[in-house]
């Protein structure tokens, strides 16, 4: 078993296709295959099984996946290592979608002037996909709505959200949750803190959700506001970035519901130098932070 071939078994992983990650990694198809191949031969197992003309992780691909992010990782810090513990190899990045779209960029582009020689990757999942990354090691940080209360994780506040409820326009007020009962909610999948947040919004007034549409784009879903078919909630930020923002109507929310911290989550044993620097960038240092790391961490249980 080959770093390479694990290289190419991640990437078919991601993309759920070979053509799409021989594309990705600059590769003829067949290639992809024939390394794949070898990789399941060698092994004595299906790493992958077809569904709907995509390729899903079987439960050995699973337990592979798992083990092949570790491996990157250890990779990535032995080169740093050798290099006296400066940043390289590749940093896997997890977050929210909204964070991804409106605070991320900012964030990757200092980065990468600062370390070009990092083969930055970022993935966007729910909440609950994101912590399952961070402890089976798949990512070597995520942007999550916390702080959260895992052993495992440790990490660190990085902004605060404000979060409205959006309505069509024409609305009556909305003041809590009964003034919008039983109307269509259209929200992320279940596994989406944004959307927990929301069921507890709703339960707080002990008021009954519509029918909840789940939905897979914040421009999607306040198309269908727009529409008039419903409520959502997103941050503000989200909402300020897109067109057609001024087509609904945006109402605030008491708290505890009205703000939402956004923290850099890791796992307590991948703090290698690549996150070291992540977090000093973020924290607005010049260099990486001590192998203490002076900085406040979330409680873990």
């Amino acid at each position: 078993m080959e770093l390479s071939q694990l290289r190419i078994f991640q990437a078919v992983a991601e993309e759920g296709s070979i053509a799409k990650a021989a594309l990705r990694m600059n590769r003829v198809p067949s290639n992809l295959s024939t390394r794949l191949r070898q990789l399941e031969d060698s092994l004595g197992v299906e790493l992958f099984l077809r569904e709907r003309q995509r390729l899903q992780l079987s439960g050995p691909g699973k337990i592979l996946q798992s083990y092949a992010e570790r491996l990157f990782a250890l990779h990535a810090e032995a080169e740093a290592a050798l290099r006296g513990g400066e940043p390289c190899g590749d940093f896997i990045i997890g977050s929210m979608y909204s964070t991804a779209a409106i605070h991320l960029p900012a964030m990757l582009a200092r980065y990468h002037r600062a370390y070009p020689e990092v083969n930055l990757q970022v993935q966007t999942m729910t909440s609950g996909d994101l912590v399952e990354g961070l402890i089976d090691g798949r990512l070597g940080a995520a942007l999550v709505d916390g702080p959260l209360d895992y052993s495992e994780l440790d990490g660190i506040e990085l902004l605060q959200e404000q979060m409205v409820l959006v309505t069509a326009a024409g609305h009556a007020p909305v003041r809590c949750a009964r003034d919008v009962a039983g109307e269509a909610v259209y929200t992320f999948r279940s596994r989406c803190a944004y959307r927990r947040r929301l069921e507890g919004w709703y339960a707080a007034s002990r008021a009954p959700m519509g029918r909840v549409m789940e939905i897979e784009s914040y421009h999607s879903m306040l198309a269908c506001v727009i529409a008039g078919g419903g409520v959502a909630m997103m941050s503000r930020s989200m909402l300020d970035s897109m067109p057609g923002r001024e087509g609904v109507d945006v109402h605030a929310l008491a708290a505890p519901f009205d703000t939402s911290s956004t923290w850099l989550m890791w796992r307590r044993d991948m703090l290698g130098p690549n996150l070291r620097a992540w977090v000093a960038l973020q924290e607005g240092a010049s260099a990486a932070p001590s192998a203490d790391l002076d900085i406040a961490r979330s409680t873990a249980a």
